[in-house]
């Protein structure tokens, strides 16, 4: 059947109805904006921190790790004996800067508030020590080592302990959560959201009827012509590459979704943690509302910062401040056991230290990992060989030297690729780096490189000798044995001389495997985002226009297509790059 074409006057009526709904829309995204220019804007300024995972100290360190300056380093890479006396620091800093008005802590105050209370109270009689010498409050959010409905310290007793700390202002709260709502300054008002699970140890506890009390809070701060800003402790957006993944347990369900409905609410900022990254990322609504949230990192540990806002109608500015020192007499005086050479390095660069202490714990916690004990594999399970020779053979190439004598320079001299000059001594040096510069935000390390290209090569490296050791004994025969339970003793012989006669080995699946990976380690190591994670200027939340919002649209379907190709171009990169190198390998 053939269609007719549209009369002229139905084309003008479809013109005018885009249109329209164009206009309804914009009106929409910036209605709540206008209604609240009716006061004058003083400004506010603030300290914002998280994850202070405050712990008693110990009576003395002690430790397991095989250095020997971060031997008593953890698997969590937390500088836990420290935590007090840099929360100290961090609280003194916020008294004596006359433009700090007041502090938000987004969550995860004590280390192990859900089972040891008195963590909570000594965290609280600092805070209120503060308070009261320097006349400023602070306002808090309960994170997941705070309290749960199954622990010894409960929502209601996480809401009694800091009951002066933001809960003293509440204009409203919601029943059987930790969120409140409290003014800042004359033109902002803040919605701290209570984004925990009541039983759940990590993952979050969005419902929709958070959601619908976040909107309401939204809508009654327009009407009283005040801007909403958001705190809770999960991430809203990605901070890592497919973090929903990775991480699931570190972001929000459905955080696309909720991020545009937080940001066609009028809500423009959210602070969060959990993630013990620094980092700021946007995401746009389909609307042309910009959002932000700013994940920030753990106070008491690498690299011990926090931020500062100072914000207006106009403009957003931020800026990281750190720890740089601590008071080692009373951290002596309380904790036994540290060398005057630990301390001397504290004295001289605090924030030095604490990397040095992070990238040992991150060694520790990895090295850990990669042992068939923690992957659970039992030793009478058909793929234990394999998967036992492909640990093995990760670990002792990341422990080698990478330069010199017996090192994993030689190793790639022998497949014929060259490994680029660094200043890191093994493949846990690059690797934690690697982690630790995620941990401190303005990840730098671009496509070309020496550490991206290191840290790709390693890769190659690893995979290659580990799929060199299984690929015919081992790989082969654990995929006879499988079939061979199933009774498919013919089909597994076949499947064996068909993959001999297609590929040799398994050098295809090397390829694709590092194709995919290859990307994703990028990803992780360079942030192009286009938000500066720790310095930067933002437009205000009364910058918001119309013909704003109508060429956010555009940037926002173009930016999505540049993503998907940008993906496909790197993959095909990695493709090609890892073809060339086949004849070498």
């Amino acid at each position: 059947m053939l269609l007719r074409p549209a009369a002229k006057g139905t084309i003008a009526s479809m013109k005018k109805l885009i249109s329209v709904f164009l206009c309804i829309s914009l009106l929409v995204s910036v209605t709540g904006i206008c209604a609240v220019a009716a006061q004058p804007d003083e400004g506010i300024s603030f300290a914002l921190a998280s994850d202070l995972h405050y712990n008693v100290p110990r009576d003395a360190i002690e430790g397991e790790i095989d250095d020997p300056i971060f031997w008593y380093s953890n698997r969590r890479a937390a500088m836990n004996d420290e935590s007090g006396f840099i929360i100290d620091e961090f609280l003194r800093q916020c008294a004596q800067d006359e433009e700090c008005e007041f502090v938000l802590i987004s969550g995860d105050l004590a280390d192990h508030g859900r089972t040891i209370p008195q963590e909570h109270y000594d965290m609280a009689e600092k805070l209120r020590a503060f308070e009261e010498s320097s006349g400023k409050q602070v306002y808090v959010i309960n994170g997941n080592h705070d309290a749960s409905e199954d622990s010894q310290t409960t929502f209601a007793d996480f809401m009694r302990i800091y009951a002066d700390f933001g809960y003293d202002k509440a204009l409203a709260t919601d029943e059987g959560t930790c969120s409140y709502t409290a003014n800042l300054g004359t033109k902002y008002r803040l919605i701290a959201l209570d984004s925990c699970g009541k039983t759940a140890s990590t993952e979050d506890g969005m419902s929709q009827e958070k959601l619908d009390w976040v909107h309401e809070q939204a809508d009654a701060a327009k009407r009283d012509g005040r801007y909403p800003i958001l705190m809770m402790h999960h991430n809203l957006l990605d901070h890592m590459p497919l973090e929903r993944i990775i991480s699931r347990n570190f972001i929000v369900r459905f955080h696309y979704t909720t991020a545009e409905l937080f940001a066609d609410w009028g809500i423009k900022l959210v602070f969060t943690g959990h993630e013990h990254c620094s980092d700021a990322t946007s995401f746009t609504s389909a609307l042309g509302n910009v959002i932000y949230d700013f994940a920030t990192t753990a106070l008491t540990m690498y690299p011990l910062e926090y931020r500062m806002f100072s914000i207006t109608e106009n403009e957003i500015e931020y800026t990281a401040k750190s720890i740089d020192s601590i008071d080692t007499d009373a951290l002596t005086a309380r904790v036994s056991g540290y060398s005057p050479e630990q301390i001397s390095l504290m004295n001289s660069d605090m924030r030095a230290y604490s990397k040095g202490f992070l990238k040992k714990g991150i060694e520790y916690r990895l090295s850990l990992s990669l042992s068939m004990e923690k992957l659970g594999i039992a030793e009478d399970a058909i793929y234990y060989n394999l998967v036992k020779t492909a640990v093995e053979g990760i670990t002792d190439i990341l422990s080698m030297p990478l330069y010199g004598d017996n090192s994993v320079q030689q190793i790639a001299e022998q497949y014929g690729t060259q490994l680029p000059d660094s200043d890191f001594e093994t493949g846990w040096d690059l690797v934690t780096d690697v982690v630790a510069a995620h941990y401190a935000g303005e990840e730098a390390y671009d496509l070309d490189g020496p550490e991206v290209t290191l840290l790709l090569k390693t890769l190659v490296l690893i995979l290659k000798t580990d799929l060199a050791a299984v690929s015919d004994e081992l790989f082969l025969g654990v995929a006879r044995d499988m079939l061979e339970q199933l009774g498919a003793d013919v089909i597994s012989d076949e499947l064996t001389e068909l993959g001999n006669s297609v590929y040799g080995s398994v050098e295809a699946g090397q390829y694709f495997i590092l194709a995919l990976v290859s990307p994703l380690l990028y990803g992780f190591a360079y942030d192009d985002d286009g938000v500066n994670d720790n310095n930067g200027i933002l437009p205000g939340y009364g910058s918001v226009s119309a013909g704003e919002n109508l060429a956010n649209i555009g940037a926002n379907v173009t930016g999505i297509a540049a993503r998907i190709t940008h993906f496909v171009q790197m993959i095909m990169k990695y493709v090609n790059m890892l073809a060339n190198l086949k004849e070498a390998f």
